[in-house]
């Protein structure tokens, strides 16, 4: 084959790759990027092909998919994990607890439900920006008009301010808690807000660092509620009265329970992570122009993103059986909150080798913490998105942390005397939630079955319309309950 040639087919099959696939925003000509990008390239991690034969890949075709290999999906473990913190927070824990000491195992079902539903979503969002090179907040600002586009940014911007107020309340309760009531409310919410230059200072490490970071964050989570939930031993082999039988697998709904059940719906599903998953993926180096590499992306992070909220889902499990086996039918139940919690449970399990108070701390704290890095991360992506700001880090995470810390210290000084008001407050945010994952969700399900914005990628009407039950669901029950006071 002549040299004419090979030029010749090597054109047909870069025009066939751009026909399949959106054109990525691409570097200007002065090396610097046109527009405001999740990770600069230099940033991002190169998966290594571990499978291939070394020269072998000049002859692959463009749709070819590598088989599967533990390396690569070790290389692509990351995003979904840092994903999961958003159904691990304060918020989420306050949800369980409430949900487990007045309904008892009766809503667990909904936990699983909302959880699978909330797996769909982010893997929605993960395909999102894994085809396009962009995350979902880039891709409103071109696809939406500027009004449109004003109003969704503002929404989002409400959303994850109602989250990290949570989020830095909590922290602020474990520091409290761990330091046996030394730190007032408000120096451990000053405490958490400078958790915005730790993250700066991880990110200067490199994504990976990062990300183990979560890692442990994550397994301190896991070993804290573990650890509770064996305290507590939770029925699980006394047929007919567990919390297998009773809360996964019979669904059940009363009047009585009806808030708690919007509270842990609107918990699960945080209206932010649906921005911030679809900007997380791009950490990873991934050619758009061969739809093989980007299949095996997207097979890969359903992978980790289904391991992760899996482990996050039997988190969210303990929690919720030790509240409903140790309160539900006592009279603690309707009082128990984030803030009085450790002492409840300190009353009634004792304390033990090492004080279930203190285990309850460190897992709000790893809680907290976690959530509010993330929140800063998502933060930037979404003001950069909306608003194409070219700022520097260390700049868009101040601005980001300034949005939510004004409003929490007020919460702290104003609620610091009152355990019940803050509890309410928390119950309140959490439906905050409910109301704006339609803003989310609704561009998210609009842009992934775009044809133009997708390409090849883009989803069929039946994934798209079974998801639409969750955004009508979360929205009317939330108005419908709380606005006529049911």
């Amino acid at each position: 084959m002549t040299p004419r040639q090979d030029d010749s087919k090597e054109d047909e099959k870069d025009g066939e790759s751009n026909r399949l696939l959106p054109s990525a925003a691409s570097p200007s000509s002065d090396g610097e990027e046109s527009e405001e990008a999740a990770y600069e390239a230099r940033d991002k991690i190169a998966i290594v092909d571990v499978d291939e034969i070394p020269g072998s890949a000049d002859g692959l075709p463009l749709d070819y998919v590598p088989p599967f290999s533990w390396k690569k999906l070790w290389m692509f473990t990351g995003p979904g994990f840092l994903m999961s913190i958003a159904f691990l927070d304060p918020g989420n824990l306050e949800g369980d607890l409430q949900a487990g000491a007045i309904a008892g195992y009766s809503l667990l079902w909904l936990l699983m439900w909302a959880t699978a539903m909330g797996l769909l979503i982010q893997l929605l969002s993960a395909r999102l920006g894994v085809a396009t090179g962009r995350h979902l907040a880039e891709l409103c600002r071109d696809e939406y008009p500027d009004w449109a586009r004003l109003i969704l940014w503002f929404m989002a911007e409400v959303a994850l301010i109602g989250a990290d107020i949570q989020e830095v309340i909590g922290s602020a309760i474990a520091i409290q808690i761990l330091s046996r009531g030394v730190l007032p409310l408000w120096a451990g919410v000053l405490i958490t807000a400078s958790d915005c230059f730790m993250f700066l200072f991880l990110e200067n490490y490199g994504v990976r660092k990062l990300e183990a970071v979560f890692a442990i964050l994550i397994a301190t989570m896991g070993s804290s509620f573990a650890w509770m939930f064996g305290d507590a031993k939770p029925n699980v082999i006394d047929f007919g009265n567990n919390f297998v039988t009773v809360g996964l697998l019979i669904p059940r709904l009363s009047s009585r329970t009806i808030r708690q059940a919007v509270g842990v719906v609107g918990c699960v599903i945080m209206p932010h992570n649906v921005f911030l998953h679809s900007a997380l993926v791009q950490s990873r180096k991934i050619d758009p122009k061969k739809t093989g590499r980007v299949q095996e992306a997207l097979n890969y992070y359903n992978i980790e993103s289904s391991i992760a909220l899996l482990v996050s889902f039997v988190i969210n499990l303990f929690v919720t059986t030790v509240f409903a086996k140790g309160f539900y039918g006592t009279k603690q139940a309707n009082s128990i909150g984030l803030v009085n919690a450790g002492q409840y449970l300190e009353e009634k399990y004792g304390g033990g080798v090492f004080p279930i108070l203190y285990i309850w701390g460190i897992g709000l704290l790893a809680a907290g913490q976690s959530s509010t890095i993330t929140g800063t991360y998502a933060g930037q992506f979404i003001m950069g998105g909306f608003l194409n700001l070219r700022l520097k880090k260390w700049l868009r995470a101040l601005i980001t942390r300034s949005f939510a810390i004004g409003p929490t210290i007020i919460v702290a000084l104003v609620f610091n005397k009152s355990e019940a008001s803050l509890d309410v407050l928390n119950e309140w945010l959490n439906v905050l939630q409910s109301m704006q994952i339609p803003f989310a969700l609704i561009p998210l399900l609009t842009l992934v079955a775009k044809e133009q914005v997708m390409g090849v990628f883009k989803v069929g009407p039946v994934i798209e319309v079974s998801s639409l039950p969750q955004c009508l669901a979360d929205l009317s029950l939330t108005c419908i309950i709380y606005l006529i006071g049911a």
